[in-house]
């Protein structure tokens, strides 16, 4: 039974007002659904939010109440999450919030991702660095919120006045007596509404900004089946698809006779697009599917690299002016200019996709690793020509997503084989598949044009930057064009030129590209940055300043230009930098701003045997309040590797129209060795509340490492991946 509470004379109807419900029967204790309308104020939070950081606000949508907090009769909690965990540690973070308002024992803590079932989606699902981010304070607000109702609840179990009465650790305090949140809420069946409580202020907090141990720890260390790929139905089959390897190529005829005499009790599912061969085991649906003879038609254009890398060119496709600033420059005037480019870049994540279906009586379930639970919910029901209430998904921990998880068409592919057969289905991409069939990151090209002043600062600078779609035409953003949104926003993250010079401009020009390609972490972010940090290090080389002042100089002695200003004192003071070569070594600087958080590196590089080695990478990073400090210094860690990985090997090219390579190891990526023996982290809080980390420290990377490069050699290197001749 579910009953609302009343509003009373006391508390009128209000956009801003919290709703409540508590639900029985479901074998706990005061669970409490909180309906999206406790994310008050979204238009204020966007406005003064969204304008200076991007951070969106939590755009939630479910079919019944949204149950977030649940105290079970054992007293603990179990936090239903609309964001998922994809090893950043989202989850940690989340309950280090809600343990310290609603006063909770966060070793009593489990954080879940929610299913569909539950109401708890987020039409942005997670990505973007937002999840903390965006959460932190409307996670404060439900959860100070729920700590007041069941103060309410043991006020009237205790027969005290609630203003007697104190909250420590899931307890409910007063002088002699105390009752467990669990024992406040058994049999509670109505609730009165409290005031909007106020929240404790930074000084009370016992978590938030404390190095807290994993919530998940266990799990992961222990190989607990928490990922898709482990994920089980009874009574299930086993799938894999044909897909073609030249791009642009389709299925023409096919001759499945061979295949279906397999063992396995082969069925096959023919599609317009795909082919399924389902088995009763995945090695013997892989078996099957080597036995098919299938003829592809031969598309109009076999791609090749120099036929992309003409294709994708500035100058060509929709141009859009990103940024404005003073004039242009006049012509013949005389200026100095570069050209950089960024290849193909695959995710890479370990975990390939796929998806677990069960499909019957109308109705689905998906189990699934995935990053927008609620556009896969909306697009297997659209597939299955049932409505989005039918349809269930449950997403599991990620095993790496990086943007790779926005794009489930698998899971509709699974969703129609379950169909068809009457049975469960598991359908996992092939480490081949999935290098071939990712949503790759585009390649770039990039010019940027320059002229020194009389003061040898820059008085006028320009960057042109070609891509392919980003953002635009992904799940998240489906069917929008370049020209509808203005500029593709993925593309032009960290294209726009962040230093105060009198005459600047940004101008993107977008081609969709003949592959998919769509979001990968920091989206245009590593690529721009590279291109445009590395120009003005060079520019600082040709004024003869130090590359650490020649920034300084160009900084706006404002609120976000004194936060870059920062960052860039600080991780020239940690490291001690200079800009001189030390025999086969140097130091490179770089520095830029994502989503409201700046961040800037120093990358010590050394030269041996004609192989470029980072030794050491200082970071220093203001994210705001960083929740919990050693989570945001690992992920500064991983996105500082990944980074690396990026700009010194990581490449996808194209092959006689195929996309190539088709695995790792040919596929080169950073190996531990190629790891920086010290990456040293620094954090400064420059605004009060959190800020995105996970994407932000990739930025300035690969410019640094650039950087420093430039000076043991004496050569700019413009390319990525970077190579020595």
């Amino acid at each position: 039974m579910t009953k609302e509470n009343k509003e009373t004379s006391n508390q009128p109807k209000s956009k801003s007002r919290r709703r409540f419900i508590v639900q029985s029967g479901l074998g706990t204790l005061g669970i409490l659904a909180i309906g999206t309308i406790v994310f008050r104020n979204p238009l204020r939070r966007m406005s003064y939010g969204v304008a200076e950081t991007l951070i969106p606000p939590y755009a939630g949508k479910g079919n019944k109440a949204n149950l977030w907090l649940e105290i079970t009769k054992e007293n603990n909690l179990v936090i239903h999450s609309s964001k998922v965990e994809m090893g950043q540690g989202t989850f940690t973070g989340i309950a280090q919030i809600v343990a310290d308002e609603l006063d909770f024992d966060i070793t009593k803590i489990k954080v879940i991702a929610a299913s569909t079932d539950s109401g708890v989606t987020d039409l942005l699902g997670t990505g973007g660095s937002f999840s903390i981010a965006s959460l932190f304070t409307p996670l404060r607000e439900m959860a100070a919120t729920m700590r007041e109702l069941i103060k309410q609840e043991a006020a009237k179990k205790l027969n005290i006045d609630i203003t007697k009465l104190y909250t420590s650790n899931g307890t409910i305090v007063a002088d002699d007596q105390s009752i467990t949140f669990a024992e406040a809420l058994n049999d509670v069946k109505e609730w009165k509404l409290p005031k909007t409580p106020v929240l404790r202020p930074t000084k009370d907090y016992k978590y938030i900004g404390k190095p807290i141990q994993r919530v998940d720890i266990n799990e992961k260390v222990t190989g607990a089946p928490i990922f898709g790929i482990d994920a089980e139905i009874e009574d299930m089959l086993y799938a894999t698809v044909l897909r073609p390897e030249i791009i642009g190529s389709t299925i023409e005829s096919v001759n499945t006779s061979a295949a279906e005499n397999m063992p396995g009790n082969i069925r096959i599912v023919k599609r317009k697009n795909w082919l399924g061969v389902i088995a009763d085991s995945f090695a013997e649906a892989l078996a099957a599917k080597n036995e098919i003879e299938i003829n592809w038609t031969t598309p109009d254009k076999i791609w090749t690299e120099d036929d992309l890398r003409e294709y994708l060119q500035v100058g060509n496709g929709n141009k859009m002016i990103t940024q404005k600033v003073g004039s242009q420059l006049k012509e013949n005037e005389e200026e100095f200019s570069l050209e950089f480019t960024s290849p193909i870049g695959a995710h890479a994540q370990i975990e390939p996709n796929g998806a677990v279906a069960d499909v019957k009586d109308g109705k689905a379930t998906i189990i699934i690793s995935t990053q927008v639970v609620f556009i896969t919910q909306r697009q297997v029901a659209k597939a299955l020509n049932i409505s989005s209430k039918n349809v269930n998904v449950i997403p599991t921990f990620l095993g790496g997503g990086f943007g790779r998880r926005l794009n489930t068409n698998h899971a509709v592919i699974a969703a129609k084989m379950s169909e068809e057969l009457g049975r469960p289905v598991k359908y996992f991409f092939t480490r081949k598949e999935e290098f071939q069939n990712d949503t790759f990151r585009p390649p770039t090209h990039h010019i940027i044009k320059g002229k020194l002043g009389e003061n040898n600062l820059l008085e006028y600078m320009e960057h042109h930057y070609a891509s392919g779609d980003v953002a635009v035409n992904s799940a998240l953003m489906p069917g929008i064009t370049n020209t509808l949104m203005g500029t593709d926003v993925g593309a032009m993250r960290g294209g726009n030129i962040m230093y105060n010079i009198p005459n600047r401009r940004a101008v993107q020009w977008h081609r969709t590209l003949p592959f998919a390609t769509s979001w990968w972490r920091s989206l245009g972010l590593l690529a721009n940055t590279f291109a445009l940090e590395s120009f003005i290090d060079e520019m600082s080389i040709k004024a003869g300043i130090h590359p650490g002042q020649f920034r300084l100089n160009m900084l706006e002695d404002d609120s976000k230009g004194n936060r870059i200003k920062n960052v860039i004192k600080e991780v020239l003071k940690i490291s001690n930098f200079n800009d001189k070569t030390n025999g086969n070594s140097a130091m490179g600087l770089a520095a830029s701003i994502d989503t409201g958080s700046p961040c800037a590196h120093v990358a010590e590089v050394s030269i041996k045997e004609n192989r470029i080695k980072v030794d050491k990478v200082f970071c220093v990073l203001d994210c705001g309040l960083a929740v919990n400090p050693d989570q945001v210094k690992a992920q500064c860690e991983g996105s500082i590797n990944m980074g690396i990985s990026a700009s010194l090997f990581e490449k996808m090219t194209i092959k006689n129209g195929a996309i190539f390579p088709e695995n790792f190891g040919a596929y080169q990526m950073a190996l531990m060795k190629d790891s920086p023996k010290v990456i040293e982290v620094k954090l400064l809080q420059g605004v009060d509340d959190p800020l995105p980390v996970g994407e932000p420290p990739l930025g300035p990377i690969g410019a640094a490492i650039g950087n420093a490069i430039r000076r043991i050699t004496g050569k700019r290197l413009t390319d990525l991946p970077m190579k020595l001749s």
